[in-house]
C-alpha cells in the first residue's frame, strides 16, 4: 500500500492481476473511503467502479499486477484509478452486448455511474490507466 500525505488524500494498493484481486480492491477502496467518512452512496459507487476497472485490467491485459488508487480531489470529488503494467497501448471501448451476452457491460456501467472517465498511458507503471471520477463530499 502506498499513501500520499497532503491536502488531497490518496490510497494505493498493488495487487496481482488475478480475478480474486477484484475483491481485495473493493475491500481496500471501501475501507479507505469509510475512514474518510464518505457517504454510503459515494462509497458504493466507487467500489462498483473499482470492481469493473480491476476486472477489465485482469481480463483484458497481459499485466501480471495492477495498481489501484482512490483519491480525494478537493472536497467534492473522488477519483478511482486502475493502472496495469502492460506495455501494449490499449483503448478501452464500450461493449454492445445483446441480452444473451454474459459479459461486455463493464464500461457501460462505468459510464453511467461516473461523472467522467477515461484511459491513457500511465506515468506510474508505464502501462495503461483507466480512471473515473465521482462527485461527493467527504468529512
Amino acid at each position: 500500500m502506498l499513501d500520499t500525505p497532503g491536502p488531497d488524500r490518496s490510497h494505493w494498493l498493488e495487487l496481482p492481476a488475478r480475478r480474486e484481486s477484484v475483491r481485495a480492491a473493493r475491500h481496500g477502496v471501501s475501507a479507505c473511503l469509510r475512514s474518510w467518512r464518505a457517504p454510503a452512496e459515494l462509497c458504493a459507487d466507487a467500489v462498483l467502479l473499482v470492481s469493473e476497472l480491476v476486472t477489465n485490467a485482469v481480463v483484458h491485459t497481459l499485466s501480471s499486477r495492477v495498481l489501484c488508487g482512490v483519491a480525494l480531489i478537493g472536497e467534492q470529488r473522488v477519483r478511482v484509478e486502475v493502472h496495469d503494467y502492460d506495455n501494449a497501448a490499449l483503448s478501452p471501448t464500450r461493449g454492445r452486448p445483446t441480452l444473451d451476452c454474459e459479459t461486455g457491460r463493464g464500461l457501460l456501467i462505468v459510464q453511467e455511474v461516473a461523472d467522467a472517465w477515461g484511459a491513457e498511458r500511465s506515468t506510474r507503471t508505464k502501462g495503461n490507466v483507466v480512471w473515473a471520477t465521482l462527485r461527493g463530499a467527504c468529512v
